[in-house]
């Protein structure tokens, strides 16, 4: 299938074509109308064909195992087929004569199902109307093991979604004997995959923290026709734990995998690749799609915190956070101090605010010799950041207990993760919830999920600077580095910008937080501080302007958000701009022009499904009036010959578009400016 026009294009209309599962001609057939994977059911199971329905091609060369893993010091395939004559590509008459390995877990039977519910969702916060668990089927294949195992049954499962060309997988692997097993490693997919087709496929796990990579992309000792000599070609991709998992699986337990995520990308274009991620995400993790409007007060006293409240009361912002340095303490027992909280909390509440704050888990944190992550080449204490505490020790325990205990009697809102596990490995034998080296680093993403999920339950806003997106998270940093915001104001600006059209490519504007130093941060000094927010309320407004106008949300971080009433006109100003165009501006960020402090640069906000389908915001960072003619590509915002487009708040002219869904608007903006662009369809 092709698609020839925006009618059938599903990055730009609804594709509503069930996902369904097929049983033809002793295979199995994954299939939702972009994309298809199909399965050989005998001898054993093995995926045999991998297919791109937009492009009609197929990403396979050739038959691997479903899964593989190590069991006992022995490795084991999980399915696959084995006599394929040349790995350079599949042809589909060889598959009848293709054998099983004995030695391989052996197909049992299927299963069809609904996708799962991953961690629990409370809707509260999000503008859109987000399946959840998404649309689409399960698949449960079922394997029993070869006779040179224990009794072990392993299942491999899959979800195909509605409306995306993408899927997870993950493993389960149930112990059946009397005897614990010991799992040294699990490859969750193995695809041999096609020269062409390789850029074309994105990978992602669950198993997700900071520098964490569990897409491998190595060489296919089986292809002997490759070109390259000495048979390097990276064109095998396995999904695998990067240590371990190192578990020991109990007589009747239980383990179950990290998931995988694969989308067959039918383009090569920066820009489509990315629309795809984005709504991706939209997809599995609907919380991504809350993008509440948050200040950063700095201070936890109590005066502080209402005088923030009452501000962002005043000017339409949502969400106060009690920020680092800011002396509070979410790990607190006291009664009278969770007293005083629960206080603030009901205050804000009445005026509509959401209330929460800032805690460190493990990274760069102490818990003492017993609880630390001890570093296997020393035996000493130690980690990547210094020192962190261990989420699988005793310590994590209590400290998880107290949050939660802290967030269920104060009722806040939000919890901003500072530290989150971040794949520190551990050595200890002590530690409560891992055994040793193995199984630390999945241990401690567990734990770390674990709560998050938690969060989740309790419909907690999580901010985190690692991306846990995947397993419930709302945000994390957008371009963010901590010392650009200590440069001089008109520098921080237009570099924030640019990391805000960067790290577009792959997030929605809600994915990510972007920062706004009220006071000073790290230095820089008065050049690089908005305070007193009156004498330098250009630049102010500018940072406000790139955010609002972005859709992306930052952390205002300060005392207040204004401190007279000219500069609260100022912030109401754009904060009622980014609710009166809030469905737009939350929607896909398509890139027209990266900022480069020279002329004038341009993001377009599109949506094919609302009126407006489109806002385009200008920006003018030179020191001089400039004039151009902006070439404006309307694709996305699912218009195909004529657009009605204003300028601000004016008079709309009509424009034809031209074949290649673009129109060119001359354009002339002041010095130092911000403009923007309504498109709508003709009525």
């Amino acid at each position: 299938m092709q698609y020839t026009s925006q009618q059938n294009d599903w990055l730009v209309q609804p594709f509503r074509q069930p996902a369904l599962i097929e049983e033809k001609d002793s295979q199995l057939i994954l299939d939702n109308g972009l994309i298809r994977r199909t399965f050989a059911i005998t001898p054993n199971f093995a995926t045999v064909d991998y297919t791109n329905q937009i492009t009609g091609n197929t990403l396979l060369r050739a038959i691997k195992p479903e899964a593989g893993l190590a069991i006992n010091g022995n490795e084991y395939e999980v399915g696959g087929l084995k006599g394929q004559p040349d790995y350079a590509y599949l042809d589909s008459d060889w598959i009848a004569d293709l054998t099983s390995d004995e030695n391989a877990f052996q197909f049992c039977e299927y299963r069809v199902g609904k996708p799962e519910i991953r961690y629990p969702w409370v809707h509260r916060r999000s503008t859109t109307s987000s399946v959840h668990p998404p649309e689409g089927v399960k698949l449960t294949v079922v394997f029993s093991p070869p006779p040179s195992t224990n009794s072990l049954q392993v299942c491999v499962h899959y979800e195909l979604y509605q409306g995306i060309p993408a899927l997870s997988k993950w493993i389960t692997i149930h112990n059946e004997s009397q005897e614990p097993i010991q799992l040294d490693a699990l490859n969750c997919e193995i695809l041999a995959v096609n020269e062409q087709e390789k850029h074309r496929l994105y990978v992602e796990s669950d198993y997700a923290f900071s520098g964490m990579e569990t897409t491998h992309w190595g060489p296919d000792a089986d292809y002997k026709t490759q070109v390259d000599y000495n048979y390097q070609m990276p064109l095998l991709m396995t999904s695998r734990y990067p240590l371990g998992p190192g578990v020991l699986l109990q007589p009747g337990e239980t383990f179950k995998s990290f998931r995988t995520f694969e989308i067959l990308h039918d383009s090569d274009a920066r820009e489509r690749k990315g629309l795809a991620r984005r709504k991706m995400y939209r997809t599995v993790a609907p919380q991504v799609t809350e993008n509440p409007i948050f200040m950063h007060v700095r201070s936890a006293e109590p005066d502080a915190v209402r005088l923030a409240i009452d501000q962002c009361a005043e000017v339409g912002f949502e969400m106060v956070i009690m920020t680092f340095g800011s002396g509070f303490n979410i790990e607190s027992e006291d009664p009278q101090y969770i007293t005083t909280m629960k206080k603030l909390t009901d205050y804000a509440h009445h005026k509509d605010i959401q209330l929460g704050g800032y805690t460190l888990m493990c990274a760069s944190r102490n818990a003492g010799e017993d609880f630390n992550c001890v570093d296997p080449d020393t035996g000493q204490p130690g980690s990547r950041f210094g020192q962190s505490a261990c989420l699988a020790s005793r310590w994590a325990d209590g400290y998880f207990q107290r949050v939660l205990n802290f967030m269920d009697a104060t009722g806040m809102d939000i919890i901003e993760t500072d530290g989150p596990y971040h794949g520190d490995i551990c050595a200890a034998t002590t530690h409560e919830h891992h055994n040793g080296l193995a199984d630390s680093q999945l241990r401690q993403w567990e734990a770390c999920v674990h709560f998050y999920h938690e969060c989740r339950k309790r419909g907690i806003y999580i901010n985190s600077p690692d991306q846990y997106y995947l397993n419930g998270s709302n945000k994390c940093g957008m371009g963010y580095r901590e010392t650009n915001f200590s440069l001089p104001r008109e520098r921080q600006i237009l570099i924030a910008r640019q990391n805000i059209y960067d790290a577009t490519y792959e997030k929605t504007p809600s994915m990510g937080w972007m920062f706004v130093p009220l006071v000073e941060y790290h230095g820089g000094g008065a050049a690089a501080t908005f305070e007193p927010l009156c004498e330098h309320l250009d630049d102010y407004e500018s940072h406000l302007a790139q955010n609002f106008g972005s859709g992306v949300i930052a952390c205002y971080r300060g005392p207040r958000l204004f401190d007279t009433e000219q500069t609260k006109t100022v912030v109401k100003k754009w904060v009622d701009f980014y609710k009166k165009y809030l469905p737009i501006l939350d929607s896909d960020l398509i890139h027209v022009r990266r900022p480069d402090g020279r002329s004038i640069d341009c993001v377009l906000h599109a949506n094919a499904q609302i009126d407006p389908c489109g806002l385009a915001m200008l920006y003018n960072p030179t020191r001089t009036v400039q004039r151009m003619t902006l070439k404006l590509p309307l694709y996305y915002t699912g218009l195909s010959e004529i657009a009605k487009v204003r300028e601000k708040e004016g008079e709309s002219k009509c424009y034809k578009i031209d074949r290649y869904y673009n129109i060119d608007i001359p354009i002339e903006m002041e010095a130092k400016s911000v403009s923007y662009l309504v498109i709508e369809p003709e009525i």
